[in-house]
Formats: structure tokens, C-alpha cells, sequence
């Protein structure tokens, strides 16, 4: 499979268009932690060699491209926390977070582009590009930043959590995982929607489900910190 080239990017840059960004999220799909986002702008003159999809990527190559990208290219990250993903639901908690990492950029870029089918809300042109992330050289870049970012943060979350295993499964619903959930019950970290984590809640605390009809959570802007 080819790897994802720089050709969208200078079109737009043999245009008079910049700074070109690309953007990409990791963490949909875990029962735990939050989702990460990452926009970056890649250095035309010392684009790191070897940028891919992150999940392309053995780990450890991941670590040395994302120490690479951070030391040429323009990077920021956004977290959306597991009380927005509950609030907001998980497709529009990682847009939310996108759009954040866009704008947290060192200069807010004159277009962007995304990985997957959504646009999201910048002040600059979007363009949502479906595999983005193994097309589009400034979107893998991203994506290296956003896994290796929350792969961290989740080893980080393992100190606190002990048991549940986050250090290895990254909190998606792995076996180990599943098992430490029906054992030990949710942590702070879950996202509390997530149908086997409302299973497990059930199964600890029968009356959870009543209240949860009832409950308003007031932690939403709540940030999750970390010594990534």
C-alpha cells in the first residue's frame, strides 16, 4: 500500500495557500479515557521520513516519528474528556476536539484538512477526506501525534486506576479489559454510555440506572491531565 504523500498540500502551497494543516483524532472507539486530538503543520523543507497512518506503525517506530514531527513541525493537542463524550456523544466530542486543536495552533491555518467524512468548525477552508489518515501526509502526522499522545496518557491513567490494564489495551474492550470491568466495576475514566460499561455499572450498583435518568453531570470542562 502506498504511503500518504505532501501533493495536496503543495497544490494549495503553490497557490499562496498557508499555513496547510492536517488533523486527526485517536480514541473513538475505547470504553475509557478521552479522546485525543492532534492538528499539525509539516515543514515543507523537513517533512520527517517515513510519516504513515499510525496504525501502519509498529510502537515503537510511532515514538521516533512523534519526537521527528514535534521537532520540525507545528503541533497542537486537544482532549475531549469521558463526561463530554457523555454529554455530547463521541462523534460530535471528537469534532469538538479537532476543531480545539485547530485553533490552538501557533498561527490558525488558511486550510485544513481532516481525516474521516466530517468537516469541522475552523475560521479556515475543511476539507474531510475519507482515509485521510494513509492519503494525506499533514493528516498521518497527526494521527502519530494524536495515538502516541494518548497511548501515553493512558499508561499515565494506569498508575491511577490500577487493575483495569489501560497500560496495555489503551481502555478498548479487549478481553483483559471486559473482565477487569465486570470485576471491578466502572472507574472515574470509563464513559459511563458506553453499553459495557453501563452493564458493569449495573451489575455493581443495580440502582445506577434509575439515577442515571435523573443525573446531570456538572465536571463536563473538567481537563485531564497527565506527564506525557
Amino acid at each position: 500500500m502506498a504511503p500518504p504523500s505532501f501533493r495536496r498540500e503543495r497544490a494549495l502551497i503553490k497557490r499562496g495557500v498557508w499555513p496547510v494543516a492536517g488533523c486527526d483524532e485517536a480514541g473513538r472507539g475505547p470504553l475509557a479515557g478521552p479522546v485525543v486530538a492532534a492538528a499539525v503543520v509539516l515543514d515543507p523543507k523537513r517533512i520527517p521520513k517515513g510519516i504513515d497512518d499510525s496504525k501502519r506503525l509498529t510502537a515503537e517506530r510511532r515514538e521516533e516519528l512523534f519526537e521527528e514531527i514535534c521537532a520540525t513541525a507545528s503541533f497542537a493537542v486537544a482532549f475531549a474528556s469521558p463526561a463530554r463524550i457523555d454529554r455530547d456523544n463521541i462523534l460530535r466530542a471528537s469534532l469538538w476536539a479537532l476543531a480545539r486543536a485547530v485553533h490552538a495552533l501557533p498561527e490558525i491555518p488558511k486550510h485544513v484538512f481532516v481525516d474521516g467524512r466530517d468537516r469541522i468548525d475552523t475560521r479556515c477552508d475543511c476539507d474531510a477526506v475519507i482515509g485521510g489518515d494513509g492519503l494525506v501526509m499533514s493528516i498521518a502526522a497527526a494521527s502519530i501525534i494524536a495515538k502516541v499522545t494518548r497511548d501515553r496518557l493512558m499508561c499515565a491513567l494506569a498508575q491511577d486506576c490500577p487493575g483495569y490494564g489501560f497500560e496495555s489495551h489503551k481502555g478498548y474492550a479487549v478481553p483483559e479489559h471486559l473482565e477487569a470491568l465486570a470485576r471491578l466495576g466502572p472507574s472515574a475514566h470509563h464513559r459511563s454510555y458506553f453499553a459495557p460499561v453501563v452493564a458493569a455499572r449495573e451489575k455493581h450498583d443495580p440502582s445506577a440506572a434509575e439515577r442515571d435518568l435523573f443525573s446531570v453531570d456538572t465536571s463536563i470542562d473538567t481537563e485531564v491531565s497527565a506527564n506525557l
